[in-house]
């Protein structure tokens, strides 16, 4: 298999890229999670080099990109630029772009600047309303056991979510809508491991449910109608992203289709990776 690694200078440091498979076909430029958690769960999609070049990269601040202490990086608008950056170093003609979680944000917010050879977009365990996002959160806690849910909402009102009993209470939301492999996956223990808390606090907040950061208010819902690209939509039929919003951003999208994934949560590509490979493949390939 055809690998190569490099670095691209963006604004705040230099970010790590790596291209897998030969330069045929349409290029796949994969966006990961977080914010601030490296690349490694999305691994599983360099199967999909069969067909065509898939490239990773981790979004500066984490992973093997350089980790600068300036909080006044982290913001979604130096994101979106960085990848622009990337896309034109590489010399990206026509290109493919999945984006998952916060990722699909960053798709989107791509998609909606028209950029020259974007073809397709993939948008998995899709975030593009905060506002959405906590409401759906807000029914998936009321499931949780009364005690864990007392312990959360403890916490967030007392401002002590970085307790050991409110971590403990937010593995639980997690192994449900998050990743529900127990034990997690080496790569999702190792993207933790190599994430970066400073930018998902300063971005997001202290966990999935409770956003604080400067994402508090994204909301693209008024705006996908003028992505008129051909448009995949996933998510797991357990995901915090729902299936029903997920609905709900299909019928804003004038030429989006939607795939649900009825054995996962939030990381279908670990959960039912031979299907949704399957799936992606599909849709790149029509």
């Amino acid at each position: 298999m055809n690998s190569s690694t490099g670095f691209v200078k963006v604004p705040g440091g230099k970010i790590w890229y790596q291209k897998i498979g030969a330069p045929k076909g349409t290029p796949l430029v994969v966006l990961h999670g977080g914010p601030g958690f490296p690349h490694y769960p999305l691994l599983p999609l360099k199967a999909l080099s069969s067909d065509r070049q898939v490239i990773f990269y981790d979004q500066l601040g984490c992973g093997k990109s350089d980790r600068p202490k300036n909080k006044t990086l982290w913001k979604k608008e130096r994101f979106l630029k960085e990848l622009q950056i990337l896309v034109n170093d590489l010399k990206l003609k026509d290109h493919y772009i999945l984006g998952q979680s916060w990722g699909s944000m960053l798709a989107a917010e791509y998609a909606l600047t028209s950029p020259k050879g974007l073809k397709k977009i993939v948008l998995s365990g899709p975030f593009l309303s905060t506002a959405k996002w906590i409401q759906d959160a807000n029914k998936l806690k009321s499931k949780l056991p009364k005690r864990i849910l007392r312990v959360l909402e403890k916490n967030e009102k007392a401002g002590t979510t970085n307790s050991k009993e409110y971590q403990k209470a937010e593995k639980e939301y997690n192994h449900r809508h998050l990743c529900r492999i127990n034990p997690l996956p080496k790569l999702m223990v190792k993207c933790r491991k190599e994430g970066n808390l400073d930018i998902y606090n300063t971005m997001w907040g202290p966990s999935e449910f409770h956003c604080t950061g400067n994402l508090k208010t994204a909301d693209l819902t008024k705006k996908l109608h003028e992505i008129k690209i051909p448009v995949l939509l996933t998510c797991g039929k357990f995901d915090e992203a729902t299936p029903e919003t997920t609905k709900f951003y299909k019928t804003l999208l004038p030429n989006a289709q939607m795939h649900v994934f009825n054995k996962s949560s939030h990381t279908p590509h670990l959960e039912e990776t031979d299907l949704y490979m399957s799936t992606v493949r599909k849709f790149l390939n029509s």
